[in-house]
């Protein structure tokens, strides 16, 4: 069909597909149809959004092209597909409408839920705004929606608001089109919506202004438990030394750093250095916490961060944060409301249960939160934001898979054990839910299987194909096998770095038949296809098939899961490896710690393989090193706190240092031997050289031998594409340090933004593997 001239009447149907439902997306489409003069009708279908407009050409056009540039702030459109038509579907009255939604198979998800937008902001804030002070302030553009919705379609009925009943002027603010509250679910005001009280000692305490009440408590150094968006969380004066030390001994929680809280941005750059791309991933609608470097001699307590170089800093992002914040003169902590090792609290009564040993007061509220949500933490990298944790605020946004997976049977991937996500795969849309902790606490493995309730039937999804670690001992594992025969589902089992892998080349859209990589992978522990433990891995492939080309030498874990927690045990071992069994006993007596370990017993151990299983962990080997400068060399408090302390003590040290020597013997695959290493290492300690400068030269001689070997490697192998992955890429050092030199030779670096680079990331590999493989 021809186009019709500028001025002559023309049609189009135009089919837009993204986050464009629950966003305030039809009536965005209704304003600009109303401006531009056109006539026609916008509805929801089950593929996203269909519109059909009739007009001049010339304002069909004008329309066309602020549909993508001025679209609301929560959408996202990935594409739009328009076709000319004769004559409209159906007889409708002149002007532009928006009708009732279509039925259809579900395509479409579930939004995340978006901080505070400035309208709202501005309404709690004018004394002479109707919603003046109020706590549940949300439109279009901002406020709860995964956390809040019980089932799709999206409607105030399937969501935790259904008990509020709307009053009449919430209501005309709904049904008026050219409203920003038009259809926004969680709509509310102080006439109708939730409210906020104060409890201590058990009971409410009388107030007309439970967050002025708050305010001052946290003021006079009390424990407050604040319920959130997602969930509960425990706050405290984060300049208060006392109160964040009592805070501390009540949860159990030594040493992990806590999440702060602060009132705006410039308050942020009293205590840590912002930089302006930090400044826009603060003020993002997801609103994440944001790791900053931390300013020396700022007033607030070391006990925030021990032993750490940077704080995880956020805005607030809801109208009751912002309430609160604005009453208090500086930040404050604002860590997750639970008991040690469990997920974050979420119901009132659970919390007056769990938290009461730990809090000295309550700021509650009665809308009911559905579904957890972390809060998200990033940090900015020398590629640009990369996500640390994926929850509220991203979660459950889809990615795009590369083109050549659009006809991919669906898929559902189960993820690992550790910060467990599951992903479900279709039509080439990836959506990975949110963070769901740790599978070993059984309300964690509660939360994954009601999650996958929630997720599969919000998506009408069946899966044809379920992905699984191939850790047979994974609680994700063992549930995914009994899906799968329950389904009647195809089952594919997905080795642990080989699913990193593959998850990075699925961010970066990469294709199939085009995917062949190396990847350096630095992880603590998965299962090999060997049968050991892997950790420290490079390896050459793509989708389909992998091979193990490297490895960091494997070493004893003396008494198994005893040596994660505890990092002298594998300071023992890599001595063990390194120099024998008498030097390695006589080398460990001379470091401080070791007084009363029995190392007969742990030598026999290793000798005989009791309870010893060997490991290539590059986790384990940070340990070691970490135990060597005397850092928590007893027990860790939390995962990865070695690596994360050796990262800041190097950090000062890094321009003026060199790394150690490192052997990378030549076997069936490269090994890397620490021998040379322990003994530059054990010789600067003889010598009473700084451990900041040790851990330096620790970090270069990971980047410096990694870096050669990789090169080495993609240079005879014709590879130009070298991915860096595992949770020991958390490390900032050498994540960019290894992108810095990788780069600067020529190779095309890949690394985890979208998705964290640990196994918050896994599913998604394992659902790119488990579809490529059933697509020969």
């Amino acid at each position: 069909m021809t186009a019709p001239m500028p001025s002559e009447q023309g049609a189009l149907q135009v089919r837009v597909k993204g986050q464009v439902q629950g966003v305030g997306f039809r009536p965005f489409v209704w304003r600009l149809a109303q401006e531009e003069r056109l006539d026609g009708h916008v509805l929801n279908d089950a593929e996203g959004v269909l519109i059909e407009v009739r007009g001049t050409a010339t304002a069909i056009d004008r329309f066309l092209d602020r549909l993508r540039g001025e679209q609301p702030p929560l959408a996202r459109i990935d594409t739009i597909a328009k076709r000319m038509i004769a004559q409209p579907s159906e007889a409708l009255p002149a002007g532009f409408h928006i009708i009732a939604s279509a039925p259809g198979e579900i395509t479409t998800g579930i939004v995340p839920d978006a901080a505070t937008c400035p309208d709202c902001l501005r309404e709690i804030l004018d004394p002479s705004d109707r919603r003046f002070g109020y706590a549940f302030t949300n439109c279009t553009h901002c406020g709860p929606r995964l956390s809040i919705v019980t089932a799709i379609p999206y409607d105030r009925a399937t969501t935790s608001m259904a008990a509020f009943a709307m009053c009449e002027a919430c209501q005309a603010e709904y049904d008026n089109p050219a409203d920003r509250r038009f259809h926004a679910q969680p709509n509310a005001c102080p006439e109708c919506g939730p409210t906020v009280w104060a409890e201590q000692q058990g009971r409410r305490f009388e107030t007309t202004d439970p967050i002025e009440w708050a305010a001052q408590q946290l003021t006079d150094g009390v424990i407050l438990a604040i319920k959130g968006i997602g969930g509960f969380h425990l706050a405290v004066d984060a300049g208060d030394a006392a109160a964040v030390e009592t805070l501390r001994a009540r949860k159990a929680r030594p040493s992990k750093p806590l999440a702060l809280m602060a009132r705006d941005i410039a308050q942020i750059r009293e205590f840590c250095r912002v930089s302006d791309e930090e400044a826009v991933l603060l003020a993002d609608r997801a609103a994440p916490i944001v790791l900053l470097e931390k300013i020396s001699a700022t007033g607030l307590p070391e006990l925030l961060a021990p032993g750490m170089d940077r704080l995880g800093v956020m805005l607030p992002y809801s109208p009751l944060h912002h309430l609160l914040m604005a009453r208090l003169d500086g930040p404050v902590v604002l860590t997750s409301g639970n008991l040690s090792e469990e997920p974050q609290v979420i119901d009132n009564e659970e919390a007056r249960r769990k938290l009461k040993p730990i809090a000295d007061g309550f700021l509650m509220h009665d809308r009911a939160i559905v579904n957890r949500l972390d809060d998200s933490v990033v940090r900015l990298s020398r590629a640009g934001p990369v996500v640390l944790r994926r929850a509220r605020g991203y979660a459950p946004t889809p990615l795009r898979f590369p083109a050549s997976f659009e006809t991919a049977p669906r898929v559902l991937a189960m993820g690992g054990a550790l910060k467990s996500t599951f992903c479900l795969l279709r039509s080439g849309e990836a959506v990975v839910s949110q963070h769901l902790g740790d599978l070993e606490n059984r309300l964690a493995l509660e939360d994954l299987k009601k999650n996958l309730d929630l997720y599969r039937q919000s998506h009408g999804f069946e899966p044809e194909v379920i992905a699984v670690d191939s850790h047979p001992d994974y609680l994700s594992t063992q549930l995914g096998r009994q899906l799968a025969s329950a389904l009647d589902a195809d089952l594919v089992e997905v080795q642990h770095h080989h699913a990193h892998l593959a998850a990075c080349l699925a961010e970066h859209g990469v294709e199939r038949d085009e995917e062949d990589c190396l990847a350096i992978l630095l992880d603590g522990s998965g299962l090999g296809s060997d049968g050991t433990i892997w950790g420290g891995e490079l390896l050459v492939g793509g989708y389909r098939e992998f091979e193990r080309v490297g490895h960091f030498l494997p070493v004893a874990l003396p008494g198994g899961t005893a040596a994660v927690r505890e990092p002298w045990r594998n300071l023992f071992a890599h001595l063990h490896a390194a120099f024998g069994p008498e030097k390695a006993k006589r080398l460990a007596r001379s470091i401080p710690g070791f007084e009363d370990k029995n190392l007969g017993v742990m030598d026999q151990m290793i000798r005989k393989g009791l309870n010893a299983p060997l490991s290539s962990s590059a986790g384990r080997l940070f340990d070691a090193v970490a135990a060597a400068l005397g850092i928590c060399a007893g027990k860790q408090s939390y995962e990865g706190e070695t690596g994360a302390r050796l990262e800041a003590f190097a950090r000062p040290c890094l321009k003026s240092e060199s790394g150690y020597p490192v052997h990378v013997l030549e076997e069936d695959a490269l090994v890397f031997s620490w021998a040379p290493l322990w003994s530059a290492l054990i010789a600067d300690l003889s010598r009473g050289v700084e451990p900041e400068r040790i851990a330096a030269r620790f970090h270069l001689a990971l980047i410096e031998t990694l870096t050669q070997t990789s090169l080495d490697i993609a240079r005879r192998r014709g590879l130009n594409r070298i991915i860096l992955s595992g949770g020991v890429m958390q490390n900032a050092i050498l994540a960019d340090g290894l992108a810095m030199q990788l780069g600067a030779a020529g190779m095309k670096v890949l690394q985890p933004r979208q998705l964290p680079v640990n196994d918050g990331g896994l599913c998604l590999g394992q659902a790119a593997i488990a579809a490529a493989s059933m697509m020969l």
